[in-house]
């Protein structure tokens, strides 16, 4: 059973909660979002595994997921790139965080506060296919292009960030 950290708008913890309950009652509830850049300024995009419980099949940022109880951002994003991927980073830049709240389906509703970090990795993952299905990069303009032509097809979070991942980081 993996927990949550439940969190106030200021981040502050109040609690932890097991993440499905977390998300079935909408409860606000720490999270990250990590980007991988590499050296054609292209970005990692992941698509989730069929099975996941939400979002599943949707492409997506390198990587998503939420610290556990007593543990960092920076701990918790290194942890899961290399679950998830296959990859070691350890230069994680904290560029932004935002708060959202999204109806999903099976009656879930995502409510994070997501924090928003770069990495910058050349080379190919070992992805693990109980999380992710596929993986590519693409350059921002191919992003741009497939989020205007098809929306349905990525995450909500990704959809949110990307505008705001634009502004603070020269891609």
């Amino acid at each position: 059973m993996t927990e949550v950290i439940l969190v106030n708008e200021k981040d502050e913890p109040v609690g932890t909660m097991e993440k499905l309950q977390a998300h079935q009652e909408g409860r606000l509830h720490r999270a990250f979002s990590v980007f991988i850049i590499n050296k054609n300024k292209q970005l990692l995009l992941q698509q989730r595994a069929s099975h996941k419980y939400h979002s599943a099949g949707l492409w997506s940022n390198a990587c998503c997921s939420h610290p556990t109880p007593n543990e960092s951002i920076q701990e918790a994003a290194i942890r899961r790139v290399k679950e998830e991927l296959g990859i070691c980073v350890t230069n994680l830049t904290n560029i932004f965080s935002f708060e959202y709240k999204a109806s999903l389906e099976n009656n879930l509703t995502e409510h994070e506060l997501d924090h928003v970090l770069i990495a910058h990795y050349d080379g190919e993952p070992a992805i693990n296919k109980e999380e992710v299905s596929d993986w590519k990069y693409f350059s921002l303009a191919e992003i741009k292009n497939m989020l205007h032509l098809q929306p349905e097809q990525f995450t909500v979070w990704f959809k949110l960030i990307m505008p705001r991942l634009e502004q603070h980081f020269s891609l």
